[in-house]
């Protein structure tokens, strides 16, 4: 029987499975193994070919029979691949990161590249950025090494750093908001890579983009070394074309659209007509009222509105967390940054710039239940659901309209 997959220590958070479906007709399935448990995987050799990640692309190279030399010179090992009982290791990651870096437009040579951990990843990216020829390479640790420096020594020392490359799992689902090193140190920071996929958008790509410098998170990285290692195992090419619809239909099965706009604009109404299949659709709103037990009007007369804020931002924070969703959030949920970002993690806002007198007051909200409130409120906020929207929806004749006009942005993005 036919034998394909991953193999690592713990695999919950892993998208390879339904890449690889994605990419070829065979069954692919997440191995997960202990430390005892990969002597005998690679010994008994009962599979066709694996991919191999934390903590093992170290740990598999004295099974292989042979290395390529890219996994040599790197020493760490992401797929092998049985043909007839012999073991042969590849490094595809070099060649996702690779394409990861041009992607995103980063010029590496006769650059200074600060690259975070010290682990397989990290020694992928030390080779291929010799290989761009960037002109020095730091590399930090969490514990002072010969060869390595310490997160200080990189804010006090190596602030001229143009590119930051980070190989740590700092930011990774479930720890969200962690983030791997403070960015506001490097003047002459030009780009910044993460290769953590999930988060979509880690805190550290989010605040590189903020301030203007070219950033990406790992998941494209991930499907084109997922392209190179499908093509190890059939031994056949994979056209560029076809890669890369692959991972739109990643990206695209995975990106939250998240709808910011007034009170009354139709933020529900059109989250509702969205109907992307294997999409939830989730109401902020309602999600706070269950779990307070309680109208959002009696919450806020009850225990004000700080009190509202805090209750929104933590069901925000958790909903934000995984992808598939459609979000509508409530009218303020974009007056606290934290919001903002928690919803760029994994999505795209889409603000519903409905025009003012469309708006009516409703008594559900005791923020805007009047006329002369909800205009207040109105001019309060417009630049900021500007300033935070990826996209502006413009007022529209219908909701089905304003759906349309989302799905069709939504895909422009993502090419």
């Amino acid at each position: 029987m036919e034998k394909y997959g991953c193999i690592g220590k713990k695999l919950t958070h892993s998208f390879s499975k339904e890449i690889h479906a994605k990419l070829a007709d065979y069954k692919y399935e997440l191995i997960e193994l202990t430390e005892t448990e990969v002597d005998s995987f690679f010994k008994n050799k009962e599979f066709n070919a694996v991919n191999v990640t934390i903590p093992y692309k170290e740990t598999v190279i004295p099974y292989l029979d042979f290395l390529s030399d890219v996994a040599k010179r790197i020493g760490a090992v992401n797929t092998v691949v049985n043909k007839n009982g012999k073991l042969y290791g590849y490094n595809t990651d070099y060649y996702g990161m690779k394409a990861l870096i041009e992607k995103t437009g980063i010029e590496i040579k006769n650059k200074k590249v600060m690259i975070l951990g010290t682990g397989g990843t990290s020694k992928t990216a030390r080779v291929l950025t010799k290989d761009l020829g960037a002109s020095e390479i730091v590399v930090v640790s969490r514990q002072k090494k010969e060869s390595f420096i310490t997160y200080e020594e990189a804010v006090s020392e190596h602030r001229d750093a143009n590119v930051i490359i980070n190989t740590t799992p700092s930011g990774m689902y479930p720890d969200c908001d962690s983030k791997p090193i403070d960015i506001s140190a490097f003047k002459d920071l030009e780009g910044v890579i993460d290769a953590v996929y999930n988060p979509l958008c880690t805190n550290l790509i989010l605040n590189a983009k903020k301030k203007g410098i070219k950033a990406e998170s790992g998941l494209f990285m991930l499907v084109m070394q997922a392209v190179v290692a499908a093509e190890k195992f059939m031994d056949r090419e994979i056209p560029k074309e076809a890669a890369d619809s692959v991972f739109a239909s990643v990206l695209a099965s995975k990106e939250n659209i998240v709808l910011t706009g007034m009170p009354g604009s139709g933020k529900s109404t059109v989250g509702k007509l969205l109907g992307i299949d294997g999409f939830t659709f989730i109401d902020t709103d309602e999600e706070i009222e269950k779990r307070c037990g309680t109208s959002i009007k009696d919450l806020i007369s009850e225990k004000g509105e700080k009190h509202f804020r805090d209750l929104e931002s933590e069901v925000i924070k958790d909903v934000s967390s995984k992808g598939s969703q459609i979000i509508s959030t409530g009218g303020g949920a974009i007056l606290r940054e934290e919001n903002v970002h928690a919803l760029k993690r994994n999505g795209k806002l889409f603000f519903i710039d409905a025009k003012p007198e469309r708006l009516c007051p409703t008594d559900s909200r005791p923020l805007s239940d009047t006329a002369e409130k909800l205009k207040k409120v109105y001019s309060e906020r417009i630049d900021i659901y500007r300033e935070t929207a990826d996209v502006v929806v413009p007022d529209m004749a219908t909701a089905k309209e304003e759906a349309e006009f989302i799905l069709r942005k939504r895909m422009e993005l993502m090419k």
